[in-house]
């Protein structure tokens, strides 16, 4: 058994998987898919969910290799160690425990010895309260007017992870029914454009403003929050903002001095990371203000089915399990840097972005847990648009130019199905066709041979040669309803979990992002001396004071 300051590549698994690689590269997928038995051991379900990674360059072989690497890299004991509240967040000395958001009302899951699934509940049952009072008109206004608009104030894991659930919401013919009248917003960027198109066409006096931010000091979300609290006091006066703002932080002290009442803010803890929050306050109480807490509720238990699933089935039938450890696979031993999200479902629009987040804040790492250089490369780059839009922008260099790995996502019931008169098939059907069709097209590509019994001329030939033996996997979903929105979600936080805890990594701290906070608080501090006292620049490198130099020069921002 590797000790825990060893680093995974130093595994014999890990070596027995590089040595596999010169195995693997004498294969094509064309011949692995020939093998039905192959095939058919690589498809699993769960929960209505069916997974197929038969087009992964992987055999039976490579699994079980991959399984070892599991064993070798303590997967079982981690996985454990995260569901029982241990801090395995070490370098923050947090417990990780998104799982508990989710949990059934009689789950016990602690962390410091307490198990926090009541407490859980109290918020939820918080919000459950607040946003049946919003919802029917029982709480209204300063002007005495319903609050039929939200907007959500937050950054990066406050806001990419509700959007993606609120846009796959939207067309949800259960979520659309509870919706009727009203409007949900997200107001993230610092940028004062952000602000202009949250507040077009909205009135104060039916506005709620959920500010999240669990120590109240972010520094975007605290100036759009600012920016907002202006704008409502502005039309209605100082006393209304304890009617039109909300929080959702931990920070009560400082969510009074602003305005808010803290009887209405919503909690949550120290062991959810930001990107790991939509099941929190964070999501939950801006998403049961647009649809209601039942809605809600049912993309909670879709997370937690999976969640039970991950913890307890064996990993040769495990989704999230399977799924990172053939992204391992991918990236470090195949050297395929990039993954692409590829749903086919336009409600699916914001998942890739959410996840680009989930993957690349979590495993964007350099050094591993106990901070030694990793002598290989961890993370994906990830990026994805809904078929059939990205076939017609990047699918050209998937299938010609580099090999990315695809991720396709499909749904057997269109939340909104379409079917034309005289048309072959219906409009869902059109754009399952290609479901099917493009990873087929990767797998096998079109050969010379082929391009000559089409008599294709000898000029074009090459330039219609697809090479195939391009990695994907597909995962089909019986229909997108709240209860698989949330399947989806742990089934891809989970697998960016595995893939950390093979690589012996952190997934979940994130220093990255630090330093280039540290130096705009210099840039701020400069910009607000040169504006007020005509300070000259200093303490900046040559690029950057010219560049600083241009701006202050030609931009019109108002004297302070």
């Amino acid at each position: 058994m590797a000790s825990s300051t060893a680093l995974t590549s130093d595994t014999e698994a890990w070596k027995d998987l590089k040595g596999h690689v010169e195995d693997i590269k004498k294969t094509h997928l064309r011949d692995l898919m020939s093998d039905a038995n192959r095939c058919q051991s690589m498809m699993m379900e769960f929960d209505g969910l069916l997974l197929d990674y038969s087009r992964q360059r992987a055999t039976v072989e490579t699994m079980d290799k991959l399984l070892n690497l599991a064993k070798a890299a303590q997967l079982t004991e981690k996985i454990s160690r995260m569901f029982n509240g241990e801090h395995i967040n070490s370098t923050e000395n947090r417990s990780v425990l998104h799982v508990a958001l989710r949990a059934p009302k009689d789950a016990v899951i602690k962390a410091d010895g307490k198990n926090v699934v009541p407490e859980v509940w109290n918020v939820l049952d918080k919000i459950k309260e607040f946003s049946e009072k919003i919802r029917s008109g029982s709480w209204v206004g300063a002007t005495g007017k319903p609050l039929k608009d939200v907007i959500a104030i937050g950054i990066g894991g406050s806001f990419l992870g509700p959007l993606f659930v609120h846009t796959a919401l939207q067309t949800d013919p259960e979520a659309l029914e509870s919706a009727k009248g009203r409007q949900l917003r997200f107001l993230a960027n610092i940028d004062p454009v952000d602000v202009a198109r949250n507040i077009i066409g909205l009135n104060p006096e039916t506005t709620l403003v959920v500010v999240v931010s669990k120590t109240f000091t972010t520094a975007e979300t605290m100036l759009n929050a600012r920016t907002l609290r202006e704008w409502i006091t502005a039309a209605l006066g100082a006393s209304a903002v304890a009617k039109h703002m909300v929080a959702v932080s931990t920070n009560l002290a400082l969510v009074e001095k602003f305005g808010i009442d803290p009887n209405n803010a919503f909690a949550f803890w120290d062991w959810v990371g930001g990107r790991y929050s939509v099941c929190s306050a964070v999501g939950v109480l801006p998403l049961s203000l647009q649809y209601g807490f039942s809605v809600v509720e049912k993309f909670l238990k879709g997370a937690s089915s999976i969640d039970q699933h991950f913890q307890s089935t064996p990993f040769e039938k495990n989704i999230p399990v399977l799924l990172g450890l053939l992204s391992v696979w991918n990236v470090s031993f195949l050297g395929y840097p990039a993954r692409a999200i590829l749903p086919y479902s336009q409600a699916l629009e914001k998942f890739a972005p959410h996840i680009q987040q989930v993957s690349m804040e979590s495993n964007g790492k350099g050094v591993s847990i106990d901070g030694l250089p990793l002598p290989f490369e961890t993370g994906e780059i990830d990026f994805g648009e809904p078929g059939t839009n990205g076939q017609h922008s990047f699918y050209q260099l998937i299938h010609q130019g580099r090999v990315i790995p695809c991720d396709f996502i499909g749904i057997v019931k269109s939340q909104q199905p379409v079917y034309l008169k005289g048309e072959v098939v219906s409009n869902h059907d059109e754009l399952m066709s290609n479901f099917f069709a493009q990873p087929d097209a990767l797998a096998y590509g079109k050969t010379p041979e082929q391009l000559q019994k089409e008599n294709v001329s000898e000029f074009l030939i090459p330039h219609k040669t697809f090479s195939g033996n391009r990695p994907s996997l597909s995962l089909l979903l019986p229909e997108l309803t709240a209860y698989n929105v949330g399947q989806l979600l742990a089934i891809y936080e989970h697998r960016v979990a595995v893939q950390g805890f093979v690589w012996g990594i952190n997934s979940f701290d994130q220093w990255g992002v630090e330093l280039g906070k540290v130096l705009a608080t210099q840039v701020r501090k400069q910009l607000h001396s040169s504006r007020t006292q005509g300070t000259a620049l200093e303490g900046f490198n040559y690029s950057t004071t010219t560049l600083l130099k241009r701006y202050l020069e030609t931009s019109s921002e108002p004297q302070m």
